[in-house]
């Protein structure tokens, strides 16, 4: 890819974490297991600590990944190797934990995507704060996967044909 189309898909990408961070926070700053799971119900209190635990490990990929971009963007030189192995990061730490979580609680039903529905499915169902903070980021993760669909394989294939281990 030409340097100036890499650059543009860090700042891009970047500004979507940071849309994604900051509603992620914010939430898991508003909300507790007590306020979700107010019936006390032994089956939901399950499915919300697996939806939290996913929520920060998303957070904290996102984060990273963020700063990551933000350091490709304020060297002096760009280096367009070291910000495509960003951005393949990206794709796979962060869009991959959003759409495939550790603990399950919500999948992604792909039959829904192109009938202007939600794709997301919940496991159980959710107190609205949990369905709408999970809709919100779907947007935000579902452009950055269209984004950086190449780096889901043809950057591999682009490093193992050069002979480089990934």
């Amino acid at each position: 890819m030409a340097a100036q189309q890499v650059k543009n898909l860090c700042e891009s990408s970047r500004t979507k974490l940071k849309e994604a961070i900051e509603k992620t926070e914010l939430f898991l700053n508003s909300y507790n297991l007590p306020q979700l799971n107010a019936d006390g119900d032994q089956a939901m209190d399950e499915f919300y600590r697996g939806f939290l635990t996913d929520m920060r490990h998303l957070l904290v990929f996102s984060e990273v990944s963020y700063e990551k971009l933000g350091l490709c963007l304020r060297r002096p030189n760009f280096n367009v190797d070291y910000a495509e192995k960003v951005l393949y990061d990206v794709y796979h730490n962060c869009v991959n934990s959003f759409f495939y979580p550790k603990n399950e609680c919500y999948s992604e039903d792909g039959r829904y995507a192109y009938t202007g529905q939600d794709a997301i499915r919940f496991r159980k169902k959710p107190v609205r704060a949990v369905r709408d903070i999970t809709l919100e980021l779907s947007k935000i993760f579902e452009e950055l996967r269209e984004d950086l669909s190449y780096y889901e394989t043809d950057y591999i294939t682009q490093r193992r044909m050069q002979g480089e281990k990934v």
